[in-house]
């Protein structure tokens, strides 16, 4: 029988909504605890074990997936908590049962006689991951690496929990809003006392730090947004990070970094700080460049000003940019109305890579805003999967932009269903947003494609972790491209955006790159050091290394380390990004720059890397795709430009 989407309550029915949760997530993992205990009673040497194993990680993603969504974005907030306690007892379940020697014996003792590829690298895989849990050691240390393993999840979704639920708002003069765009003004009423309020949800604060001529205001409202759940992510990061590190050491790992590089393409620890110390050198020419000339325009405002601060950056950027390229962020915002963009996005996706997006219209949601679309093959006659576009902020909501599973796809038996979580504005957008959009959509394609594998340890973006970001970055060069953006970014009167303000629009975003590797080093920096070195003052090594890595000065007495989330999911790892846009590069390479929707390669793209998911290793994929191994030439040129 042809597997079909799962149908979910309406928004307001809370009850139904609370009877799914349950369904979804501890009636799997009573499903995998009995999978388990079968696994453990087959006889060693029984070939079916694998296939159990199987079972039991279907049933295990499932209650993941469900828990792990509705704790970041249901309106409700019991109903959020129940769901984070879902994903704790899921986590608990996992923990355990990779530090099980019977499970792992039965798994072990499997006859690789017979075996094809793909059940080789789901077994290798598996024994891999439960030796790196801790299997083969003694009871005590497995008993140790169990409470470590529990801890660690608890305390990662709190620091999560801390940053979604930390909102805060700003208010500042009137005045402040002087150089914002009328539909901004219009939405932010004047108090009483004269003052407007400015919350920390990206369509407040990146545009009025973009636009606002109140450099006290714009340093203020930065601060909140520099400062989310402070101070209560600055201990909760601090444990964090020390079990993070006894549990790498106790597996007899030199550290966090070593333990969590051994599975990603970069392999080593010490390969991440080469790695960012190698690309802090090559970008730091364009950056003193362009920050040369964001100084001199900055003083233009603030003679005798020494050095531009974080909080000035956006607007002195975009000064530059609209003085400089003729690229005014304002006049280009009227070209991407949001309903417009996001049909837009469909369209470009849907004839790039064969693909039909046809919108469930009478699916209900967890929120009235939420739109659901069926995907699939162009010609085919049965979907793909479906889709979530949850893109618009609201109080208790996961505050940044991802995609998250609600289903993992399996051949057979379940169709893929992933969500995008953003937070746009509903109006117009600034193209920065479009080119986020473009990103995040390429990871919701990646888990959609990717749906149709037997086993489900490939299913969806199940690469190593420093190539997931890849094919999103590569998206984002159609979100550049005038022919791509004529088809639906255009104004009122319907005229579509000029091919020359595209143009003058790339060489603005050109502009800032160096400065851009900087600080994503500098992130990189703060993700690798803090678990590399465990400082005793989180708050002053974030300020060492914004030093020595960033180009902006930091504002004094602000903790970025307690919303930077990505210490959560990313751990170490963030250097992954731009390891991610090496790679990135050298895929677009294979496009034709003069039509980009060429079919033979979006195609040979599509089928060779996105729907390959986790089935090869990702160098293996993109020598699948390019013909060769992939190379940094292209990222080097791309950077010395």
């Amino acid at each position: 029988m042809t597997p079909t989407p799962l149908v979910l309550p309406p928004a307001d029915d809370t009850a139904g909504w609370s009877s799914f949760l349950t369904e979804r997530t501890a009636a799997p993992l009573a499903e995998a605890a009995r999978t388990a205990e079968a696994l453990r009673a087959k006889e060693p040497g029984t070939a079916q074990a694998l296939a159990l194993w199987n079972d039991l990680h279907v049933a295990l993603a499932n209650a993941f997936a469900a828990s792990s969504l509705l704790s970041q974005v249901h309106p409700d907030g019991d109903l959020r908590d129940a769901a984070e306690a879902a994903e704790q007892e899921a986590n608990r379940f996992r923990t355990a049962l990779m530090l099980d020697p019977e499970v792992f014996a039965r798994l072990e003792a499997v006859p690789r006689e017979g075996l094809d590829d793909a059940a080789w690298r789901v077994l290798d895989d598996a024994l891999r991951s439960f030796r790196r849990a801790g299997v083969d050691r003694d009871e005590e240390t497995r008993e140790r690496l169990r409470e470590l393993g529990e801890r660690e999840d608890d305390l990662a979704q709190a620091f999560g929990r801390h940053i979604r639920d930390g909102a805060r708002t700003t208010r500042v003069p009137a005045s402040a809003l002087d150089g914002l765009p009328a539909d901004y003004v219009e939405a932010h009423p004047v108090a009483d006392d004269g003052t407007v309020a400015i919350t920390t949800d990206y369509p407040d604060t990146h545009p009025f730090l973009t636009f606002s001529t109140d450099a006290e205001a714009r340093r203020t409202v930065m601060g909140a947004f520099l400062d989310l759940a402070w101070p209560e992510n600055d201990e909760v990061l601090q444990e964090l990070l020390a079990v993070r590190d006894e549990r790498a050491r106790l597996l007899g790992y030199d550290g966090w970094p070593a333990f969590d590089a051994e599975v990603k393409m970069i392999g080593t620890g010490a390969a991440i700080a080469d790695f960012i110390d190698q690309i802090t050198h090559d970008a730091t020419a364009a950056a003193e460049r362009d920050a040369a000339l964001l100084l001199e325009r900055a003083r233009l405002d603030q003679p005798g000003l020494e050095r531009l601060d974080v909080s000035g950056a956006r607007f002195y950027t975009e000064a530059v940019r609209r003085e400089r390229y003729e690229v005014d962020a304002q006049e280009v915002r009227r070209y991407f109305d949001f309903t417009r963009v996001r049909q837009g996005l469909l369209d470009v996706t849907g004839r790039l890579f064969g693909l039909t997006w046809t919108p469930v219209d009478d699916a209900p949601t967890w929120h009235t805003e939420v739109a659901a679309y069926d995907v699939a093959l162009e010609g085919a006659g049965e979907p793909l999967g479906r889709i979530y576009l949850d893109l618009h902020p609201r109080p208790g909501k996961y505050n940044h932009a991802a995609q998250f599973d609600l289903v993992s796809g399996v051949a057979g038996r379940q169709l893929p269903e992933g969500v995008l979580v953003c937070n746009f504005g509903r109006g117009l957008m600034e193209h920065s947003e479009v080119v986020t959009l473009f990103h995040e959509f390429g990871h919701l394609l990646h888990h959609v494609l990717a749906g149709r594998h037997d086993w489900v340890r490939f299913s969806g973006v199940a690469t190593e972790w420093d190539f997931v970001e890849a094919p999103s970055q590569m998206l984002e060069e159609w979100a550049w491209d005038a022919g791509v953006l004529a088809g639906f970014a255009t104004d009122e009167a319907g005229q579509a955006i000029p091919p020359e303000l595209v143009e003058r629009m790339r060489a603005a975003e050109e502009f800032g790159k160096g400065v851009h590797a900087r600080t994503q080093m500098y992130y990189a920096s703060v993700s690798y050091r803090f678990h590399a070195e465990l400082p005793a003052d989180l708050t002053a090594r974030s300020l060492e290394l914004s030093e020595q890595y960033a180009v902006w000065a930091a504002l004094p007495g602000s903790h970025f380390h307690c919303g930077f989330g990505h210490l959560g999911g990313y751990t170490s790892a963030y250097y992954t990004y731009m390891w991610s846009l090496v790679i990135a590069k050298d895929l677009f390479s294979a496009f034709d720059p003069g039509d980009l929707f060429a079919p033979e390669v979006a195609l040979r793209y599509r089928d060779r890397v996105l729907a390959a998911g986790g089935s090869k290793d990702a160098a293996d994929l993109v020598e699948d795709f390019l013909g060769r191994p992939y190379e940094p030439t292209a990222f080097t040129a791309w950077l010395e430009r």
